[in-house]
């Protein structure tokens, strides 16, 4: 019996590091394409800015290649959760390259987006491959959907811990399947991670030099600037869905939405005479934590992503709610008495989580990125960003579980 329990064990362990090898070693290189790739268009596009007056029509060959080659994975992230949450039919592999092209060509043309949606639909579409190749359970099919998710992540912004405890946590699912997904979320989170960096693709440092103590006075001013935070979240993800519906009321064919909205959004930029709101927005991000953002700056961000992501541009919304959360805590410097670069890293990660509904991701992440010294105050302003953004995430078919699903669904009773 005991030779039995050992030769599951073992079997076990063979099974998931096997699978974390292939798929964490696969989504670590097609990121690292996707990151070098990005940065490229990035800086081609901020050296030859008349690109943005094609934005609409970049948005048209988007909304085309997707209406005639993409209908099955349009809905993108929101797939991979649905598949999670109740497993039916094998994510398509054409998902990888379409939301890759409509990543890049949303970036190149002037949209705002992100790229954690791009890099989580690769790894999970790697990854679902396995389930296709392989006679599996629907209970190990989820585990490897998890997997996927976890070393996109991971490996797109180099933090193996959020990216696999992200992967666990972004669905509500049963304790048991959390615990067999444990050790292959981890695994495949660090080997994507280091296999992206064999490429040498660098991703984004930031530094909070100075973390005071947690006083009376700087808890409250934590607790103050955290439901702001909140707020930020729960005004993104209203917005997204709210676009996304106008335009689906409004433009019946759907290769026109990108095509109209990239109009609106060039003339946007045109107005504004800059192209800071635009793209990832990484310069301003760190510029955030060492320079006083103006207070419309967060909001520029917000209407620019979600009016882009409505619209049917492709791209991440993390990155523009890192800018958000970020610029948004370097303003509150102004009226807050905390170090200006503790409350931009506190906004960065707690607008992430008040939009995606993971706080332990977000704190892991946080503790990452701007190390252990801040771990209470990121914490904090993560517990309650969590809890003030609602029951409204930026995933229509996530579904939220948890202390905040139990809190708010006793207050709707």
């Amino acid at each position: 019996m005991a030779n039995l329990q050992q030769f599951t064990i073992l079997f076990y362990c063979i099974k998931w590091l096997a699978l974390s090898l292939c798929i964490g070693f696969f989504t670590g290189c097609v990121s690292a394409f996707f990151l070098t790739s990005l940065n490229w268009v990035t800086g081609w596009r901020e050296s030859h800015v008349w690109i943005i007056s094609l934005l609409p029509l970049g948005g048209l060959i988007i909304g085309l290649t997707y209406h005639y080659y993409g209908s099955s994975v349009v809905k993108g992230n929101n797939l991979l959760l649905e598949e999670l949450h109740s497993p039916k039919q094998i994510i398509p592999l054409r998902m990888a390259p379409l939301v890759l092209f409509g990543t890049l060509a949303t970036h190149l043309f002037g949209g705002s987006a992100g790229r954690e949606g791009t890099a989580v639909q690769m790894g999970g579409a790697i990854a679902d491959r396995f389930s296709h190749w392989f006679t599996i359970t629907p209970t190990d099919r989820q585990v490897i959907l998890i997997m996927g998710i976890s070393a996109g992540f991971a490996s797109v912004f180099g933090t193996p811990i959020a990216g696999a405890l992200f992967a666990l946590e972004v669905m509500f699912i049963s304790k048991k399947l959390r615990l067999t997904a444990l050790l292959p979320s981890f695994a495949v989170a660090y080997i994507a991670h280091y296999s992206c960096l064999l490429w040498n693709v660098p991703h984004t440092h930031y530094i909070i030099p100075f973390v005071p103590q947690l006083t009376p006075l700087n808890f409250a001013c934590t607790i103050a600037a955290a439901v702001l935070f909140g707020l930020a979240a729960l005004l993104f993800s209203r917005l997204v869905h709210f676009f996304s519906s106008v335009f689906k009321k409004y433009v019946a064919y759907p290769p026109l939405r990108p095509f109209i909205g990239g109009i609106f959004i060039e003339l946007s930029v045109y107005l504004l005479g800059t192209t800071k709101y635009i793209g990832l927005g990484v310069p301003t991000i760190v510029e955030s934590f060492t320079t006083a953002q103006p207070s419309y700056a967060f909001l520029l961000k917000l209407l620019l992503t979600t009016f882009t992501l409505g619209a049917g541009f492709k791209g991440g919304e993390v990155t523009p709610l890192f800018f958000v959360g970020a610029t948004l805590g370097s303003a509150l410097f102004l009226v807050v008495p905390l170090p200006m670069a503790l409350l931009a890293g506190m906004g960065f990660v707690a607008v992430f989580c008040g939009a995606t509904n993971t706080p332990i991701a977000c704190i892991a992440m946080g503790i990452e990125l701007f190390g252990l010294d801040c771990g209470l105050y990121i914490a904090l302003a993560c517990a309650v960003a969590y809890f003030t953004s609602g029951m409204t995430g930026i995933y229509s078919s996530q579904v939220v579980g948890g202390m905040k699903g139990y809190v708010y669904g006793r207050f709707r009773k």
